[in-house]
């Protein structure tokens, strides 16, 4: 009987683990839209991230870091993939302040490939006094650190969801439902997609026509959405592709292997009775 109560106690917290909870009341689960990159298979749109970048550069880096992404790890490989010259014609937009010189003073120059990408504030006291006091996260891992789908048996199935979290935050805006609007605090937007409660200090970030992609490929907000946020995917793991090329091998190999074992023992035990 005691086994029993275990058992059923396991089940329970199971089911309560793969429940969809949401992290913040009322957030809505993210929108399920697809990417090249889901499965097993799935691979980085080499456009999808050039124009992604674009968006990030035009719209994003005014209020968005990404400390840990190199102007060079654009050109590699399972990435945006930018020729070398493009890379640093990239890298000289950025002003980078380096030093000190000869002098011990600090100066301006323009960006390396090597160099990281530059917060556009000094300091985070800097950035939330231009924003309204909230402080705009750095992009780098914002689609590991964002889940856009919850329950762990979901997780597993279907991923994190990250990418469709970012995606649905940027077209997720509206106007707020009348029992909250009298509430609405000064300077927030409704938004019912968002981690951290209904309202976000961030406005409406994009519109239509905002950028214009190199490929001719028409700017509409849900465009421009999803493209931002396959690139804000691969800035999270710039190494999935070649992790599951890793992980088919050693599937290949785990399986080859189990089939020899099974013939070795075959073998080795056939004439015992």
């Amino acid at each position: 009987m005691k086994l029993l109560n275990t058992l059923g106690i396991a089940i329970a917290g199971l089911m309560l683990l793969a429940a969809p909870v949401s992290a913040a009341e009322g957030q809505m689960p993210s929108k399920d839209i697809g990417f090249s990159f889901e499965g097993a298979f799935g691979k980085f749109d080499r456009g999808q991230l050039q124009r992604g970048y674009k968006v990030y550069k035009e719209v994003c880096a005014a209020c968005h870091s990404m400390h840990y992404v190199s102007f060079r790890n654009l050109s590699d490989k399972g990435g945006p993939e930018f020729t070398e010259e493009q890379v640093k014609a990239v890298a000289a937009t950025f002003t980078m302040q380096d030093g000190p010189n000869d002098a011990g003073d600090m100066f301006e120059r323009p960006g390396l490939p090597s160099d990281k990408f530059p917060s556009p504030f000094a300091n985070e006291q800097a950035a939330r006094s231009a924003n309204g006091g909230a402080y705009p996260p750095d992009l780098s891992l914002i689609t590991k650190f964002r889940p856009g789908w919850f329950g762990t048996f979901n997780q597993l199935i279907n991923g994190i969801g990250g990418p469709n979290y970012v995606y649905s935050v940027l077209t997720g805006y509206e106007d707020p439902p009348a029992e909250l609007a009298a509430e609405a605090p000064e300077g927030k937007s409704y938004n019912p997609y968002f981690a951290n409660g209904h309202w976000i200090g961030m406005p409406m970030p994009l519109s239509d026509d905002q950028v214009t992609f190199d490929d001719g490929t028409k700017a509409t907000v849900d465009q421009m959405a999803k493209d931002v946020s396959a690139f804000l995917a691969w800035t999270a793991e710039p190494k999935m592709e070649e992790r599951k090329r890793t992980g088919f091998m050693v599937m290949i190999y785990l399986g080859v292997l189990a089939l020899l074992l099974y013939l070795v023992k075959k073998k080795i035990w056939a004439n015992a009775h």
